[in-house]
This record gives structure tokens, sequence and C-alpha cells, in this order.
């Protein structure tokens, strides 16, 4: 159901879905799937969707007809694209060239070329004397700074994982953030918003765009 959920979710907005995995359940459902949503703003969107899950409904497979409790667990990442592009902008870099002084032969000072960058936007600073050419010191501070550039970029993504594997939690009554209630009454519940909805069909057919504005207008920036 859930399933179905974010994929009628990701028609609706015009999104492309592939799967990538797919495990039954022993005897019925799925035990777990993974989907890869495409589009603009896409994991912006579903990450506001990571979540335990609770379904409460009539089950189809108890002869007795009563009432059952289900829980699922929802977990949005980010697709990270490791052919990572580094682009410095001319504004954002300085050049210092100024001349210093080592030992030549026979102990006579010679002059070297020394040449300073600095990034401002990152505060990185490099000096270059490899070769008495400007050109290729440039040459080289330029390939040193997209190096450490890359470095960051590299990290920024392994704290981004590292936060949201953080925000995982742990599948057991009461943490929960969202409940699908089909039985004895019929709601769809955001517990930490507190939106929520009673056209219950229409939010599992990806009518969730709602319950999304509603977090985003209360958490924005947060």
């Amino acid at each position: 159901m859930l399933m179905r959920m974010y994929l009628r979710w990701a028609e609706r907005n015009n999104y492309k879905v592939r799967e990538l995995d797919f495990q039954p359940g022993d005897e019925v459902g799925i035990k777990s799937v993974t989907i890869e949503i495409d589009g603009e703003r896409a994991y912006g969107y579903l990450r506001l969707r990571t979540a335990f899950t609770r379904l409460v409904r009539i089950s189809p497979f108890n002869a007795q007809g009563s009432g059952q409790t289900t829980f699922a667990s929802v977990f949005i990442s980010p697709l990270v694209d490791n052919n990572i592009e580094i682009e410095v902008n001319p504004a954002d870099i300085t050049w210092e060239t100024y001349r210093s002084s080592g030992a030549g032969g026979q102990n006579v000072n010679r002059l070297k070329l020394l040449l300073r960058l600095r990034h401002h936007p990152t505060g990185i600073v490099i000096e270059n004397q490899e070769t008495r050419s400007q050109l290729n010191n440039k040459e080289n501070a330029m390939r040193i700074l997209k190096s450490q550039l890359y470095e960051l970029e590299l990290r920024k993504q392994r704290e981004e994982i590292a936060r949201i594997e953080g925000e995982k939690k742990k599948i057991e009554w009461g943490s929960q953030i969202r409940s699908y209630t089909l039985h004895p009454y019929k709601m769809i519940k955001d517990h930490r918003t507190g939106h929520e909805s009673g056209n219950v069909a229409r939010g599992l057919d990806g009518d969730l765009n709602a319950f999304i504005k509603s977090f985003l207008m209360e958490y924005a920036g947060k």
C-alpha cells in the first residue's frame, strides 16, 4: 500500500520512477523495496517522508475480520553523484605575487617568484613557487585548489549521508510520526505537524502534497 502510494505520488508530480530492488514478504506483501524517484526537488520533498509509519485496518488475512495494526519504516536518501565537477568563479579568488629570496648556486641569493592564491568562500590559501614561470605556478595553484575543493565536496557528501542515517528511527510502538487509520474511523495524521485528513483513499492514492506543504511551512529552515 505504501509502495503504491509513493508511486502514485511520483506519477502525479511527473517524476520518473525505477525499481532497484524488490524482496517479497515471507507470506504476503513486501519485505523491502528500493525505488529511485528522479525529478526536480524530488529529494527535497520526499526527505520529509522519512518515517516510521503505522497502519490500522481490518486485516484481509484475518477470518474474524478484526482490526490489525502494522508498521513500516520508510527511509529516504539522496542519490549521491560521485562525478563531482569543480568550477571556480574567478570573482571568488585573489592572486598575490611577490618574490622571495632563496639560496642559489655558489651561495648566491636567488629571487624566486612566489604566487599566493586566496579562495574567499572557503578561506583556502595556496602558495606555489614550483617554477620560475608565473603561468605555470598559476596552473599548479589552480590544480591544488580544485583538489582541495573536491575533497571538501566529498566531506559534505559523507556528512550529509551520516546526518540522514542518524534520522532513522527504531521500529517500535510510539516512535511512529505518521498514522494511516482505516478502522474504526478513517484518518491520515502527521504527528509532527498535526496535519490530518479524513480522505484516506485519496491520500493512499498519492495525494500527499498538502502534508508536505504543512511540514515545509512549519519546519522550513530548522
